[in-house]
């Protein structure tokens, strides 16, 4: 038996706080044409619905506030743009998407500091059309402010481009006056080519520096110079490597992190068994690419169900071993790492997770004006994606801001009626998980095509009104995919149905169901059970 010795980042020992994943597929891998990217907010503590701006224009002299997007804690203001573009969940009205994954790296954090990532973001959203152009304002927004989070890769996509952007405070220093004249932070950007798909997941991936290609990387002038000023770096300019110095891998950044963004490049790419000790941090010291060339070009729904993943079909598959219980749960509740006679041992965590707060598939369409932002709440592998045009000027009721949060229930919350679809399922997860997936995925492609039949001729308040009125309809259907789930496995049990879906009866009372269908359980819990107990429970004639 192999000893793991885990050391995992931070981000994943204060209890998985800020743990997302990005997914990204360049246009040219897509068999949509579009740039496309996922995010999915793995938080504990987050809570999901869709938040929405509309774009406005500012007098002179106004003011923004700026408000820690984890906590609510009250940062301070900045001046406000004179004009900021509508925002519907993280996408803008020009197609600008932006997603991110904490990896907290080098524990360089300014106290003074104003701009939170989440700020950055969404300011970044209000006032930018462009990737690039998002860049370039964070940096300038970081230096002048401060940068009050820890270590972040943004993904920045728009029509044309996607890019990664690792960025990492500087460690404050202050002068005699009590100024921080190490204010801001360093930072590499690379843009995706095209043709291929990347991703990140709470690790820096950025290594070395391209100087002088500034249409495929942009970086922060004195992103070595702090390094070799905190004396975590020594060698040459062509030798350094952002997330080597700044996020150094572990055991837990590869096997919490790193592994998920293998998954991705596994199940599209050629070639990933070659990096499977690495992911499973046996192996630290070959890394995997920034990027890679996919097999085959890879849809909406296939990027949708990629959220979906819990290493099925590789050796971190979560569905086959004891933890599994007796219906292939692929689920471990934290904390992720355990203690066994002296051993140390590691719970998979996987792309989908059950503290997913809300996700999202985003569809950023060259020649298009509009984008397609599709949406889901709560955990991706039992929660439908709803599709929202760029262009959609309003929320439904179901996904507002204010309607409940984690701690007070609300019966017109969308997250609440997905996540007591989930709960449900996670009993039974072989038979209630896989009933779910199959309304997901005939409701996911119908609506894919409905959403791909729109066309840029149609009024904003059509397309608008498209999503809200799906989102609407879907939240009904969720609500009765509830009733009969609970009818149907009731007890352990399942109920015998007629073709057309109905519950069987026994033939003598329409109240009284035919005998229900007793599953067994998987041939994996019955050898541990009966190894543990089995001289108790063996039948003895």
């Amino acid at each position: 038996m192999k000893k793991l010795i885990l050391t995992f980042t931070a981000v994943l020992c204060t209890a998985g706080a800020f743990a997302c994943t990005n997914l990204i597929v360049t246009k040219g891998a897509s068999a949509n044409g579009s740039n496309m990217c996922t995010y999915a907010a793995d938080s504990h503590q987050l809570y999901g619905t869709l938040h929405y701006n509309s774009a406005a224009d500012f007098p002179a002299g106004a003011m923004r506030e700026i408000v820690d997007w984890d906590s609510g804690k009250r940062l301070g203001e900045i001046p406000q743009a004179s004009h900021i573009y509508s925002v519907i969940g993280n996408m803008n009205e020009h197609q600008l998407v932006i997603g991110e994954t904490t990896y907290g790296g080098r524990e360089f954090i300014d106290t003074t500091a104003i701009l939170d990532y989440g700020s950055l973001m969404h300011i970044a959203l209000e006032r930018c059309k462009t990737a690039r152009e998002a860049i370039l304002l964070i940096d300038e927004l970081m230096q002048q402010y401060g940068y009050a989070s820890e270590g972040e890769s943004f993904t920045l996509c728009d029509p044309n481009e996607i890019w990664i952007m690792d960025i990492i405070g500087k460690n404050p220093k202050f002068d005699k006056k009590g100024r921080n004249v190490n204010r801001g932070a360093v930072w590499v950007a690379k843009r995706i080519p095209d043709g291929y798909i990347s991703g990140h997941a709470n690790q820096s991936r950025i290594t070395t520096i391209d100087f002088n290609d500034p249409d495929n990387c942009l970086y922060a002038k004195d992103v070595i110079k702090h390094a070799r000023e905190q004396g975590i770096f020594s060698g040459t300019d062509e030798e350094f490597s952002f997330c080597d110095v700044y996020n150094p891998l572990d055991f837990g950044g590869a096997r919490g992190c790193e592994a998920r963004v293998w998954s991705y490049f596994n199940r599209f790419a050629d070639g990933m068994d070659e990096y499977l000790d690495y992911a499973m941090g046996y192996d630290l010291k070959k890394h995997m690419p920034l990027y890679v060339k996919p097999n085959r070009k890879i849809s909406t729904k296939d990027l949708a169900d990629m959220m979906r993943d819990h290493y099925e079909g590789t050796p971190m598959d979560m569905t086959t071993d004891i933890g599994a219980g007796g219906s292939h749960l692929p689920y471990r509740w934290r904390p992720m790492e355990f203690e066994y006679k002296g051993w140390e041992y590691v719970n998979e965590r996987a792309i989908a997770t059950q503290q997913t707060g809300w996700w999202y598939v985003a569809q950023s369409r060259p020649g298009s004006r509009y984008g397609i932002f599709w949406f889901g709440v709560d955990d991706a592998a039992t929660s439908p994606l709803m599709p929202f045009f760029s262009c959609t000027n309003s929320v439904p009721e179901c996904l507002k801001e204010g309607n409940g949060s984690l701690i007070e229930y609300s019966e017109t919350s969308m997250y609440w009626a997905v996540s007591r679809i989930a709960q449900f399922a996670y009993l039974r997860y072989d038979k209630i998980g896989a009933e779910v997936r199959e309304v997901i995925d005939k409701y996911e492609s119908e609506m894919i095509a409905k959403a791909d039949a729109m066309s840029d001729s149609q009024s904003i308040q059509t397309l608008s009104s498209f999503g809200v009125d799906n989102a609407v309809a879907l939240f009904k259907k969720w609500q009765d995919l509830d009733k009969y789930l609970l009818v149907k496995y009731i007890d352990g049990n399942i109920k015998r149905q007629n073709e057309d879906g109905s519950f069987m009866t026994n033939g003598f009372s329409d109240d009284i169901p035919e005998y229900p269908i007793w599953e067994d359980y998987s041939d994996k819990w019955k050898e541990n059970v009966v190894r543990d107990n089995g001289d108790v429970l063996r039948i003895r004639k």
